[in-house]
């Protein structure tokens, strides 16, 4: 790949190498060009185009509206004036801003006209900025539709983005403009911003990954796009009761979505059920069942510093209008009459529904399939347009690259397919060469239950064109086993076939149904004794016979027997006045039918074999990826595995979230290029002995801490100290993850702290606020246990006199990326404790490091990176490690594990009742035992206990110190530089979808 950037303009046919250019001044010059060639595509609703081009203006709009004196709106502009920012400024001034912001509160009306509160300017300041995007967005789009670069497809069920006013405002550069044009209508903008509800369209790191990559493919000019779904409810709104955690549905909708702009033009038809004919013209027809539309809505995701401007699209669900039926409506049968709407309506109502139900099942994979249906349909279509008259498929995998996040859309491989061949004509053979140079996977877990796997009969019934497909595809891999590992060893094939095939406890297709028979013949009878025919037949017919005779005898007997006992039974029965038939029927008992394993899809699997890359998203786990968890398809095509480590986005992550540390990173390296270049946080490392800059970087923490300190306030009702360590553990609630562990070691702490004296506690024990976040999944029982466990502890700490502020428990509720934008840049201690070898990669680890945080974890995930980079003294560390865990587990389930006296201290400590009445017996008792479901402390939290709260103590006494603590903090900064986002975007872009970046002018 070249090392050059290309950039072009939007009007020239050529190419050229330029520096990276002010995202505003290629807007505005944008703006005041008006050729047909580059006329923008994208139109927001009440966007008031011809005003813009009129004024030569990027968005200074002149109120036309009615009297003055009927407004109560207030014109921040003093002076009317036509063109109050010239093409060739920098950035708009104030008071054309404010104009922009005023018409949209007349003329894209959301509210009534009265009054124009702070909900009002929020929509109004945020359709402001969207005129902003939406003409680097048309450029961008015109760019790629003329010169038909490759193109990279992110296709994800979940984009956490957060708020996105303050982060457009930084990747336009126009923050200080906006902020001055609020203050002419009497508001400041981060009150404004916080008016903004995060957009529910994730839940944990997989989506805000997903976000983080579209930011930094737009900062890095490369030309993608993201598909995803627009959940109407999200996954849900946490609510934190004494009964502990409840789930009510997000509104985030509620009051409309002001950056996205819905195509109603755009929309594809997925279908559902029906069955499978074939034509006369040879191909095969999916026909009848369900038939819903999918239409899009657009999100404009711009780059810091430049003129790129990507998309991300989002699916909603609907049915035409004539499946409403008036006639069942006009008969009273109201719900009847709206059936078909509401099902389709409710593949979008939510995140990841509950699937324990079949129902539950069906709506997951129709949202599954939905997300790929349509966005291949687009992708397919745009192919087809950016091709011309002359369309050549096998150019294909040359403009599109199709990147699958995890297992959620594997369906891409058949819809790709089904697309490929039925649609468009294309052979077999040539549709999966397309679709496997296409196609891409990135895996995110080594846990077995998220490695998905569907019901072979209900994906038959809902998607039986798919399951054709599917079931030639593992007759292709099928054969290529064979052919790996041929059939003299029946043993090894077998175990190949079982674990590798994307069907699971299938019979093996017809064609290969007798080679693991003819396999088993050859080896388990040796030519030397190898007998005739005939022999063979006569030794079968006396076998026959034999085995008649010993039938024959063992039916007399078990008549005689049968006799003596109906003799027996007939005496008792006469004896105790009983019925002999009401014993018989007692004592008959059908056999239990020995149930049939389960037939399924293995997702992971068809992932692996329909892509031409498999990543992991951290070191040490994708070594797991090629050991353990695909070892079969790593020797088979090592070629195919990679590891592409995450990262996170500097800019939401440091540079927006965390001004006042910003500030000093620049100050002190002596330029603002880190937000681009992280390796110049590395600089940082010259200075961290330095007075000046240590007493600033407290001063930093301590502001953010004050600011935590009231949203703690404002959220639970708790008061905590500033001057306490901040401690935190923010993320979905798992066991793996281990928050168990951590509410343990508090319970230790508290209950060491009750131990002694008030002057022995205050010199034993660091201050500390002990921070916790996050959801647990709402079928989760365990988890959410542990959420109420949490709260119960914090209730009883938090309001013993004797503890003060020496130690404080607190669950923040509803925790999403706006909470994390605040709690993390205050974080002094984040915990990173996963059961080593389970998580993936983690990316709030990332965050944290990056905020001067100091971690404290286990050797899993990237962990292990952080550690390497950072430094080994600025890491704290502890648990057993990842080649450990299954031999402790196997010392488990022999019964030689010996718990340590401290462990079985605090379970006692939770069971005499010191939290409140509830029975934690479940949670405990999964602790505990040998073996069996939910027993056996599977995840190894009595194992690491002892280690855990020693290392604690290591941090308390490093605490003490605040000046290695505060040196401790810069390194981390200093050593972060590795994970951004912008680095593995790079990696992706270069070893998987062979994409360049390119810039417009």
């Amino acid at each position: 790949m070249a090392s050059t950037t290309m950039r072009f303009s939007a009007t020239s046919t050529g190419a050229e190498a330029l520096p990276r250019r002010n995202s505003v001044t290629g807007f505005i010059t944008f703006a005041t060009r008006s050729s047909a060639k580059s006329r923008p595509r994208f139109i927001g609703r009440s966007f008031n185009l011809s005003l813009l081009r009129r004024r030569n203006s990027f968005f200074s709009v002149k109120c036309v509206s009615g009297s003055e004196a009927k407004r109560k709106l207030h014109d921040p502009v003093a002076q009317p004036q036509e063109a109050t920012t010239s093409p060739s400024s920098l950035t708009p001034d104030a008071s054309s801003i404010a104009s922009s912001i005023k018409y949209h509160s007349e003329f894209t009306p959301l509210f009534s006209p009265e009054n124009f509160d702070l909900p009002q300017a929020f929509f109004a300041t945020a359709q402001s900025v969207r005129d902003a995007l939406i003409i680097n967005w048309n450029a961008t789009y015109d760019y790629y539709e003329k010169l038909n670069v490759k193109q990279a497809y992110y296709l994800s069920m979940e984009f956490l983005q957060g708020r996105a006013l303050l982060n457009a405002l930084g990747n336009l550069e126009l923050t200080g403009p906006y902020a001055e044009a609020l203050t002419k209508f009497g508001y400041k903008l981060e009150n404004v911003a916080y008016q903004e509800p995060d957009a529910a369209l994730g839940n944990g790191g997989l989506g805000r990954l997903a976000s983080c990559f579209l930011d930094s493919l737009a900062t890095l000019n490369y030309p993608a796009w993201g598909y995803g779904l627009r959940y109407k409810y999200g996954l849900f709104k946490q609510r934190i009761t004494k009964d502990g955690q409840e789930e009510v549905a997000e509104d985030w909708l509620e009051m409309g979505n002001p950056w996205e702009i819905v195509r109603n033009d755009i929309s594809y038809p997925v279908k559902f059920y029906g069955k499978v004919e074939s034509g006369s013209d040879g191909k095969k027809h999916w026909i009848g069942g369900e038939d819903i539309k999918a239409v899009a809505h657009d999100v404009p995701i711009p780059g810091y510093k430049t003129k790129t401007t990507i998309n991300l699209r989002l699916w909603s669900t609907k049915a035409a209008s004539e499946e409403f039926d008036l006639y069942a409506f006009n008969a009273g049968r109201h719900t009847e009459a709206s059936e078909a709407l509401a099902n389709a309506e409710k593949i979008c109502y939510i995140l990841y529904p509950g699937d324990e139900s079949i129902e539950g099942k069906i709506l997951r994979l129709k949202q599954q399939y939905t997300l790929c249906s349509a966005s291949l349909q687009d992708i397919v279509a745009r192919f087809e347009r950016r091709s011309g008259a002359n369309v050549n498929w096998e150019e294909f995998p040359e403009k599109v690259a199709v990147q699958m996040n995890d297992t959620h859309p594997t369906l891409c491989i058949p819809e790709l397919m089904r697309i490929l061949i039925d649609v468009k004509g294309l052979s077999w053979k040539d549709a999966w060469k397309i679709t496997q140079r296409t196609v891409a996977y990135t895996n995110h877990t080594v846990l077995p239950e998220a490695l998905e796997k569907w019901s072979l009969d209900l994906m038959q019934k809902l998607l039986p064109r798919h399951v054709e497909i599917i079931e030639m595809i593992d007759a292709e891999l099928i054969q290529t086993i064979i052919a790996e590992y041929g059939t003299a060893d029946s043993d090894l094939l077998e175990n190949k076939l079982k674990e590798m095939r994307i069907l699971e406890n299938v019979e093996l297709p017809e064609e290969f149904a007798d080679v693991l028979v003819k396999s088993k013949e050859t080896t388990d009878t040796p030519s030397e004794v190898l007998q005739s025919s005939e022999q063979v037949k006569e030794q079968e017919e006396e076998q026959e016979e034999e085995q008649e005779e010993e039938q024959q005898q063992e039916q007399e007997e078990e008549e005689e027997e049968k006799d003596d006992n109906v003799e027996v039974e007939g005496a008792i029965a006469k004896k105790n006045g009983a019925d002999k038939s009401s014993i018989e029927d007692e004592k008959e008992e059908l056999p239990v039918p020995v149930p049939e394993p389960p037939k399924l899809v293995r997702m992971a699997n068809l992932c692996v074999v329909g892509g031409h890359a498999v990543n992991g998203v951290a070191e040490i786990h994708s070594e797991i990826v090629k050991d353990e968890v695909f070892n079969a398809f790593y020797k088979l095509w090592p070629e195919k595995f990679q590891n592409k480590t995450n990262g996170v986005t500097p800019r939401r992550w440091i540079r927006f979230c965390n001004p006042d540390l910003s500030k000093i990173i620049t100050e002190w390296i002596g330029t603002e290029d880190w937000v681009l270049n992280t390796e110049k946080l590395a600089e940082l490392r010259k200075f961290v002995d330095n007075e000046d800059l240590q007493l600033q970087w407290k001063e930093a923490k301590r502001s953010n801490k004050v600011k935590v300190a009231a949203l703690i306030r404002e959220k639970t009702g708790y008061s905590v100290s500033p001057d306490a360590m901040f401690d935190i553990q923010v993320k979905r609630i798992h066991e793996y993850k281990r928050q168990l562990l951590n509410i343990l070691g508090i319970v230790y702490r508290y209950k060491k702290m009750k131990e002694l004296s008030a002057a022995e506690r205050k010199k034993s024990f660091v201050p500390r606020v002990c921070i916790f976040g996050g959801k647990a999944f709402a079928t989760y029982v365990q988890a959410k246990r542990i959420v109420k466990f949490i709260t119960d502890v914090g209730a009883t700490v938090n309001h013993d006199p004797e503890i003060g502020d020496l130690l404080k428990v607190i669950f923040v509720p509803d925790y999403n990326v706006s909470v994390a934008e605040m709690l993390i840049p205050a974080s002094e201690l984040s915990q990173h404790i996963s059961t080593a070898g389970m998580e993936a990669s983690g990316t709030s680890n990332m965050k944290f490091a990056m905020n001067g945080c100091i971690l404290i974890g286990t050797l899993d995930g990237a962990n292990v990176e952080i550690r390497e980079e950072v430094g080994a003294d600025n890491f704290f560390l502890f648990g057993a490690e990842a080649h450990e865990i299954a031999g402790l587990r196997k010392e488990r389930a022999e019964g030689k594990f010996v718990p340590d006296p401290r462990f079985e201290e605090v379970k006692e400590f939770v069971r005499s009742g010191v939290f409140g009445s509830y029975n934690y017996d479940e949670l405990i008792g999964s602790l505990e035992g040998n073996e069996g479901f939910g027993r056996a402390d599977y995840f190894l939290v009595g194992k690491d206990f002892p280690s855990y709260i020693e290392c604690q103590e290591k941090v308390d006494e490093a605490y003490r110190d605040q000046k290695k603590w505060t040196r401790m903090s810069i390194l981390n900064t200093a050593g972060s530089y590795k994970f951004s986002s912008d680095r593995t975007i790079h990696e992706y872009a270069r070893e998987i979808w062979n994409i360049e970046p390119a810039q417009l002018l």
